[in-house]
This record gives C-alpha cells, structure tokens and sequence, in this order.
C-alpha cells in the first residue's frame, strides 16, 4: 500500500495532464491548427489591459445552434464555424503606439496570408477586417476594432459564405454594420 500513496501524487498529476489533452483537442475551444486561425499578439502589453479572452470551439457551437430552432440562419452560421476568439482590451495607455501596433497585426497577418478587404477610419476609431481564403472558400475572419477606450479583436473560423458576412458582423453586434452585396457569376 505504501508504494500506492507515494505515487498518488504522481498519478493525479498524470490524469489531471490526460484530461486536459482531451479537452483541448475535443472543441470546446477554438484549435490553433484551424487554417482559419489567426496568430496574434497583444495590441500593447503596456497600453492596454485585457477585460475579456473568450475562445469557442466547433463542439461548443454546434452545441448552441441546437437552441435556435427560430433562427435557421443563425443555426447554419454556427454549424459551418469551426471556432470563435473574441478578445477585449481595456486602453490605458499610449493610443498612438497601439495604432502602431495594428499597423504591425496587419503586416503579420498579411505574412500568413490573410488578405485586407476592409478599413474604417473615423475620428478616434479603427476598425480593420481580414479574411483568409482557399480557391474556392473564406476559411477564417479576423476583424480588428479600436477607439479611444476599447480594443476589440474578433477571430471567425471555419467555411465562412460570403453572404454570411452580415449575418457574421450582426452576431458579434457590430454597429452601423454595412450590408453585405455579394457579387454574382456571370457566365
């Protein structure tokens, strides 16, 4: 019994590492393998504060698309994302070297492949949309909002439609939101 409770310690290590491999591999949080994730860095450690870091993965979606049997729409959107990081700042330093910093995530971004299809400047706020796409899909969106008080990085997952984008930009309460005209093919 002796070598039982001398390893106990040991083994509770072990199941508490197991459980958590499981759980972050299983899609409650979005995976930073998805295509459409986006790899990026505080918009300032020393000038902003972070209030909120929520990240949903695919089985936690799917999960709240089951209680909107009144919303087809909504239900789809949610089924075809695979994961959703939503990240608040507080600003509480230099606004000008975070506006630098934007400036630096969307260098990065770009490096990754991400493309630039959307920049609001208005007095004292930014807002900057990126999307990443294959040849025949949007595999992930990344919008990027600041004004004077508030940061606001929003990561959108998964096989995004176009005409989804309204849809995308009401779900995470974008004000004053433009509608979304899709193009069509003509052939």
């Amino acid at each position: 019994m002796k070598p039982l409770e001398s390893n106990r310690g040991t083994l509770l290590v072990l199941l508490l590492t197991l459980m958590a491999l499981l759980i972050s591999s299983c899609g409650i949080t979005a995976s930073r393998s998805n295509e459409g994730y986006a790899n990026l860095d505080s918009p300032g450690i020393s000038d902003t504060n972070r209030t909120m870091s929520i990240s949903l993965g695919k089985t936690t979606l799917r999960f709240a698309a089951r209680f909107l049997d009144d919303d087809p729409e909504t239900q789809a959107l949610l089924r075809s994302l695979d994961g959703v990081r939503v990240r608040i700042y507080e600003v509480t330093g230099d606004t000008n070297r975070i506006a630098a910093n934007f400036e630096h995530m969307g260098d990065k971004l770009g490096n990754d492949g991400w493309q630039p299809v959307m920049l609001i400047r208005e007095e004292g706020e930014l807002v900057q949309m990126f999307t990443k796409s294959s040849s025949d899909s949007v595999l992930g969106l990344t919008i990027v909002s600041a004004d004077n008080d508030e940061v606001v990085v929003v990561n959108v997952m998964g096989d995004i439609q176009p005409e989804h984008f309204g849809d995308v930009m009401v779900a995470l309460d974008v004000d004053d939101a433009p509608e979304v005209l899709i193009a069509q093919n003509s052939q």
